[in-house]
């Protein structure tokens, strides 16, 4: 996995360990993030990054299991998420492999 994931020239995944992962090996990330737990502690760390989620009252309390109904932090459209995948790519240098 850390292959295919540094071979990449960026990555959606959510708040989990192929994020860990990516900025592990510098891919640039976009990540679904649920606002449990807080993102300054538990973003990415040292790789270009765009977290996506919505502001909710729950923010930052560290919930194993969602205490809104429906998950309404992370109702995103998939042309936000493209979105910010394009902007990500667009402001990050492509390493061509020599």
């Amino acid at each position: 996995m850390a292959e295919v994931i540094a071979g990449a020239a960026a990555i959606v995944v959510g708040n989990t360990g192929p994020a860990h992962l990516a900025a592990a090996v510098g891919t640039p990330i976009v990540s679904v993030y649920a606002p449990t737990v807080p993102a300054v502690r538990w973003r990415p760390w040292r790789v270009p990054h765009v977290l996506l989620g919505r502001p909710v009252p729950c923010a930052g309390c560290r919930a194993r299991d969602c205490p809104v109904a429906g998950h309404p932090c992370l109702d995103l459209s998939p042309g936000e998420i493209a979105d910010a995948l394009d902007s990500l790519v667009a402001r990050v240098p492509l390493e061509v492999p020599a």
